[in-house]
C-alpha cells in the first residue's frame, strides 16, 4: 500500500478536491493514475489488492471515492465491494469501476453494489477519468451539500 496522502504541491488543504482510494493490482497504472489525480488535487491512496484496500478502510482512510479493478488475484472487485457492504466501510463513498471488463452482466452485477460508474480503461484516458470523478464528487456535494 502506498501512502500519497500529502496534499499537492502548491496547494492548501482547502484546495483539494477529495480522497480517492485507487486499487488495481497494475502497479504502473496504480502509479500513473495516482499521480495523476494527486495532480489535479486530490488526496490519494493507492492499494495493489483489495485486501489491502479493505485494512486502508478498516485503519480508517476515508474516501470520497473508490476506483477499482474488478479483475484481481485472490479477491476481485466484486468480492471487496461485498466485504466493503458487509462491513459498513466508507458507505457514502461513490464507487466507480475501473476495469477493462466490459460485459453487460458484470457491469449491472456492479450497479448491484451501488456503483455509479462503469468505465472500460481502454476507452478513456487518465484525464477524462479524472473529470469523472470531479463529476462524481460535485454530483455527490449537490444532492448532499455539507453544513
Amino acid at each position: 500500500m502506498r501512502d500519497m496522502n500529502d496534499t499537492p504541491k502548491g496547494q492548501d488543504a482547502s484546495s483539494v478536491h477529495g480522497s480517492i482510494l485507487l486499487v488495481d493490482d497494475d502497479k504502473f497504472l496504480l502509479d500513473m493514475y495516482g499521480m495523476k489525480f494527486t495532480g489535479a488535487g486530490f488526496t490519494v491512496q493507492t492499494c495493489l489488492s483489495a485486501e489491502e484496500a479493505l485494512d486502508a478502510l478498516r485503519k480508517g482512510f476515508v474516501a470520497d471515492v473508490i476506483l477499482f479493478d474488478l479483475v484481481m488475484p485472490e479477491h476481485d472487485g466484486f468480492s471487496f465491494l461485498e466485504t466493503r457492504h458487509t462491513e459498513n466501510l466508507v458507505p457514502g463513498a461513490i464507487l466507480i469501476a475501473l476495469t477493462n471488463q466490459s460485459n453487460d452482466a458484470e457491469k449491472k452485477r456492479a450497479e448491484e453494489f451501488g456503483v455509479e460508474h462503469f468505465i472500460v480503461k481502454a476507452s478513456m484516458i487518465p484525464s477524462e477519468v479524472v473529470e469523472v470523478v470531479k463529476k462524481g464528487i460535485a454530483k455527490s456535494n449537490d444532492r448532499n451539500p455539507k453544513a
